[in-house]
This record gives structure tokens, C-alpha cells and sequence, in this order.
């Protein structure tokens, strides 16, 4: 999963960028970010972090300033979103994964878990946490959101990150 991002689509990073304006554009420039995926669907993982890569450089951040943290599964987010939060290096971190629910309870614990943890993170460190992780019950499902329209949750955790990245600043009086 590794290596280079897809570089966004015109008409996608256009969407992004009306967005944010001018001087928005130019402070999430001026930040580092951090994309932590799990991987357990590697396919619909590498998706989601082309969606959130593609809605960072669209808006403004540079490609190097965009740094991608795999884990294995949801349940790990939440500790690697804290590790990047607590770090100092990043002004938003986007949680990125798919869990397709299966014959067990499994799937609750984990989704619970996993939203559980990432809001805890992003309240405790003050540092924006995105749960960008499809949750749903079958694979279909998570094809329709892991990847290139308004519905792509990779895309939507990292404008989410953004977004909050620039209201803490703008009441710190600093953006």
C-alpha cells in the first residue's frame, strides 16, 4: 500500500477546493497531517487514503505534508491516532478502515470500540480525529463508499479534519 497517491481527479479536487477559501487553503498548507488506515481490506483501504490524499492536496496541503500510519485492524485506530496526536507533528488526524459485519457480535464491539477510542483521542489531545471507517454489512456497501463520489469517507474524514483544524485555530485567533 505504500508509494505514491493517485493525484486528484480535476473535477473531485475542484469540489474540495471551493470548500476552503484562499487564506484557508493556506493554512492547512502550512500543516502536517496524518492518515492512519487499517488495512484488513487492503484494496478498500488504499482506496480510502487516495480519497483522503486526494482531498488534502486538493485543499491546499502539499504531498509531502500528508503522512500515511497503517494498523491492521479498526480496533487499532484509536491507539494510532492517539500516538499522531500526541506526537505534536500533526494538526489532524483521519481514521481510515472498513468493517463488514459478520455472523458474530464481533462487528459491534469492534465499531464501537473503534468510534469510541477516536473521539476520546480527538477530546483528550484537542487534535481533530475523523472516524472515516465504513461500517457496514456487506463488502457492496463498502465499495459505494470507500472511493471517488460525494459518499467516500476517506475523502470526507480528511475534509472533516480540516474543517476542525480551522475553527480551533480561528478560536485560538490564529488561522
Amino acid at each position: 500500500m505504500s508509494g505514491e497517491r493517485a493525484q486528484p481527479e480535476s473535477d473531485g479536487a475542484a469540489d474540495v477546493a471551493s470548500l476552503f477559501s484562499d487564506e484557508e487553503r493556506a493554512a492547512i498548507g502550512g500543516a502536517e497531517w496524518a492518515v492512519c488506515v487499517a488495512t484488513f481490506y487492503e484494496d478498500l483501504a488504499e482506496r480510502l487514503v487516495n480519497g483522503s490524499y486526494q482531498a488534502f492536496t486538493a485543499a491546499g496541503a502539499g504531498a509531502a505534508s500528508v503522512r500515511t500510519f497503517e494498523v491492521p485492524g479498526a480496533f487499532e485506530l484509536p491507539l494510532a491516532a492517539k500516538l499522531c496526536a500526541e506526537a505534536g507533528d500533526f494538526a489532524g488526524v483521519a481514521c481510515l478502515g472498513v468493517v463488514i459485519r459478520g455472523e458474530t457480535d464481533h462487528y459491534d464491539f469492534v465499531c464501537a470500540e473503534a468510534a469510541r477510542g477516536i473521539q476520546d483521542t480527538s477530546l483528550r489531545t484537542g487534535v481533530p480525529c475523523a472516524f472515516g471507517v465504513i461500517t457496514c454489512d456487506t463488502r457492496e456497501q463498502a465499495e459505494a463508499r470507500a472511493g471517488g463520489d460525494k459518499r467516500d469517507q476517506g475523502r470526507n474524514a480528511a475534509i472533516a479534519v480540516m474543517r476542525m483544524h480551522l475553527m480551533a485555530q480561528s478560536l485560538r485567533g490564529s488561522t
